[in-house]
């Protein structure tokens, strides 16, 4: 689940130095090392590095300006030390190139202050890029995701935005079905015109027509003027017809006609009128099931699905969770000046498990209820609303022996390693009968150091 990026850690303590290193390496990051001050700059320049995690009191013995040169080479950094963030850290310093966490150290709250950092580090990269291709997490500013599924999806929309053809997004609730149609109008030629999302299932039936095709005056009680509908409207731009399975049979077949004919009549005209817009459906629910029913017509769902696309839900992307929780975060941190640092650990693994029925939708509710609650600080599992605790077990994790294939749904990468350590530690238990000395022995460790395992893990032993 980790994003990719080099990290570097400068610590005046060895000791403390090689803790955050093996503890960062065994969440799966990348750790840079150097032994010589003098060319640290040249080692983040030479090895590429992008977060740099640095005792505030060891900076300055380094280089008197090395806030100011660090902000020239671009990497993030990540500054430990004591008191708040307002009072340790120099002007330049409090900008959003630097992360502050106070000691002494939590190293839960370092690796959520690390992910957030290295998310914030790809957005940024995205954002001074020449163009999407040096940065494939983010398309149109809107859409988010580094995941297969997500990078396909990239990939189709890019293709299709350069023709005309009609397009049919499919995805559950809350997928981001409208994001998609956006992102194909902006790519596309016709992104200098209009837009016109209509929600065919929240317009009453009776209403419906004439808010897609308009009305001449007279033509109805109410009608006291001419009234462009939003075909008129989007003409030479994109009508976007979300929720398309609800649409009534009646109007399915106008909506057939102007596919066919491209053109129109308003609402109490005889008069057809000419357009050229782009028709792009969504809809949650199973059109060729619907034409099987005879409730969607079968004739209009072959003329929508020219280009079908289907937007995977979130429990099919779970490594793209962190990547949206960052962007969320920094939107309400921004919005209601609060300072909510991330998610712990374990609230992100149980984040990771949860099978998300509402989706990326669902995501962002919950991440604006924390951040209005929390104010600042790490959001705990303590937190979060109670169905998300159960999270642990909605997802299977590998037990040994390890399988080497990957779910189709993914995994969380963290709770997998958890599992497979717990795993491990049962096994050496069980085979030594409880006797920690020799478990301890089985698996290489101190008895002291098992022994911490097991309080922080909160396992007990249980010979079967």
């Amino acid at each position: 689940m980790h994003p990719s990026g080099k990290i570097l850690i400068i610590d005046s303590g060895r000791k403390s130095r090689d803790l955050v290193s093996a503890f960062l390496t065994y969440q799966g990051y990348e750790i840079v090392h150097h032994e010589n001050n003098a060319l640290i700059f040249d080692t983040i320049r030479n090895q590429r590095v992008e977060i740099v995690i640095a005792e505030l009191s060891h900076l300055h013995s380094i280089a008197s300006d090395f806030l100011e040169q660090a902000k020239t080479i671009n990497p993030l950094l990540v500054l430990i030390g004591y008191g708040s963030q307002d009072e340790k850290l120099p002007h330049p310093a409090n900008s959003e190139s630097f992360f502050f966490l106070p000691q002494p150290l939590n190293l839960d709250e370092l690796e959520s202050l690390v992910m957030r950092a290295s998310e914030s580090q790809a957005i940024r990269l995205f954002d001074t890029a020449d163009g999407a291709d040096r940065h494939p997490h983010i398309l149109c500013s809107s859409i988010i995701g580094k995941s297969a599924p997500m990078q396909s999806l990239f990939a189709m929309i890019e293709k299709i935005a350069e023709s005309t053809a009609t397009v049919l997004i499919q995805g559950e609730s809350g997928t981001g079905k409208e994001l998609a149609a956006r992102a194909i109008h902006q790519l596309s030629d016709r992104n200098a015109r209009n837009f016109v999302p209509v929600n065919c299932a929240a317009i009453p039936d009776d209403l419906l027509e004439s808010e897609l095709f308009g009305h001449v005056k007279g033509s109805f009680t109410g009608a006291y003027a001419n009234r462009a509908g939003r075909f008129e409207l989007a003409d030479k731009g994109t009508l976007f017809l979300d929720e398309i399975g609800d649409m009534k049979p009646n109007l399915q077949v106008k909506i057939l006609r102007v596919l066919q004919s491209k053109e129109f009549e308003p609402v109490g005209s005889s008069k057809a009128q000419k357009v050229d817009a782009r028709i792009i459906a969504a809809t949650n629910k199973d059109l060729e099931e619907l034409v099987v029913s005879k409730d969607f017509r079968e004739d209009l769902y072959y003329r929508l699905s020219v280009i079908p696309i289907t937007i995977p839900p979130l429990r099919e992307r779970r490594e793209d969770i962190s990547l949206l929780i960052h962007n969320f975060l920094t939107r309400f941190n921004s919005d209601r000046k609060h300072t909510v640092k991330g998610f712990s650990r374990d609230a992100l693994d149980m984040l990771c498990n949860y099978n998300w029925p509402g989706n990326v939708r669902e995501l962002e509710n919950l991440v604006e209820r924390m951040v209005i609650l929390k104010d600042a600080g790490f959001i705990t599992p303590d937190d979060l609303p109670e169905k998300y605790l159960t999270g642990k077990v909605q997802v299977a994790v590998p037990a040994l022996p390890a399988s080497d294939e990957l779910p189709e749904g993914g995994i969380c990468l963290n709770s997998a390693v958890d599992a497979f350590e717990n795993n491990l530690i049962q096994q050496a238990l069980t085979r030594t009968k409880g006797n920690k000395k020799e478990a301890a022995s089985l698996l290489n460790l101190k008895r002291t150091t098992l022994i911490e395992k097991l309080k922080k893990k909160n396992l007990v032993f249980s010979e079967e």
